[in-house]
């Protein structure tokens, strides 16, 4: 298990006697918790006294974007987008006026990221801005913001397919498609409630502890963010469906032009094969009547390469090998 404290914008590892007496302290705190079982999330949250619901929610990942309001503290969840797309990094928050408790799996590079920039609590605070709130935002944008170069790497990824479609399609740009198109789905999963949830946050709908007029414009600055990003999803949506047809049409037309050609072959064939299985029947008068050598070059062959020359010109006349249409 992880555990650091962060006071004053110093950040150190805890055990569990430093969070009690950072509780004792009376000092805004920020306490983040990487557990490797439910045991040892429980006794860090212990001194706390967090509500046994909220509890069992910190153990519980998997949630979708949320915010729960309790007695004396409020408890959310918010997810971030993983370095490699493949899913989201989801982070519990419990906060009051006097703390901030952060729950996650696994290195986070969001919340790596806010210890960097704890000096802006100190300047929010200076500018009366709660603490909770301004840390808040903090980790949630950089949550948010974590979107931006998984969907700018989408959006290459996305051109490039089409590129190679448009040259040979294959069975597996389709498959590339399919996961592409989970991903996306498995983002827009994240931020769409999270999206919502702030809505209600910026709005004033829902109130937490700490809230101004002046601290709402942090959480406008999300809500507008998310905005952004649910946009672009549903249009990196309607480009990856687009690609998709694109995919079907191009082995659709592939197959037409195979079909087109092995018509042709089959037409040619046809008359030829009508004229060998004619002449090869055993009657007495083609026996008796047809023969020699000029013969068999004028009806035998001269008459299979008037069909093919026919043909031909018929097939030029539509169109079907490249000339103009009749």
């Amino acid at each position: 298990m992880t555990t650091t404290i962060t006071r004053d914008a110093q950040t150190a590892p805890a055990s569990v006697d430093d969070v009690k007496q950072a509780l004792d302290g009376g000092k805004f705190f920020w306490v983040d918790v990487d557990p490797d079982n439910d045991d040892e999330l429980g006794q860090v949250l212990e001194p706390f006294h967090f509500h046994p619901l909220a509890v069992e929610d910190a153990t519980e990942f998997g949630q979708r974007p949320k915010v729960d309001q309790y007695d004396d503290f409020v408890y959310m969840v918010a997810h971030g987008a993983l370095p490699s797309g493949d899913g989201t990094a989801e982070v519990h928050l419990m906060f009051s006026d006097k703390f901030l408790v952060t729950v996650h799996h696994g290195p986070c590079e969001a919340l790596d990221e806010v210890h960097k920039r704890q000096r802006l609590v100190n300047e929010a605070q200076g500018q009366g801005a709660a603490p909770q709130i301004v840390l808040t935002y903090l980790i949630v944008d950089s949550l948010t913001d974590s979107f931006f170069p998984v969907l700018s790497a989408f959006d290459d990824r996305v051109d490039a397919l089409e590129d190679q479609i448009l040259k040979q399609p294959t069975e597996d740009q389709l498959g590339q498609l399919f996961t592409m198109k989970r991903s996306l789905l498995t983002i827009r999963k994240a931020v769409t409630p999270q999206r919502d949830m702030f809505a209600s946050l910026a709005s004033g709908v829902t109130d937490i502890p700490g809230m101004t007029a002046d601290s709402s414009r942090y959480f406008r600055d999300l809500y507008d963010h998310l905005i952004r990003i649910s946009d672009l999803i549903d249009s990196y949506r309607d480009l990856l469906s687009g690609v998709m047809d694109t995919h079907i049409s191009t082995v659709s037309n592939r197959l037409n032009v195979v079909i087109k050609q092995l018509a042709i072959i089959a037409t040619i064939f046809l008359p030829l094969s009508f004229l060998s299985g004619f002449f090869g029947q055993n009657f007495p008068w083609l026996v008796n009547h047809l023969g020699g050598g000029w013969t068999f070059v004028g009806w035998g062959i001269g008459t299979e390469v008037a069909a093919v020359v026919v043909l031909g010109v018929i097939f030029v006349k539509r169109g079907w090998l490249g000339g103009p249409s009749a």
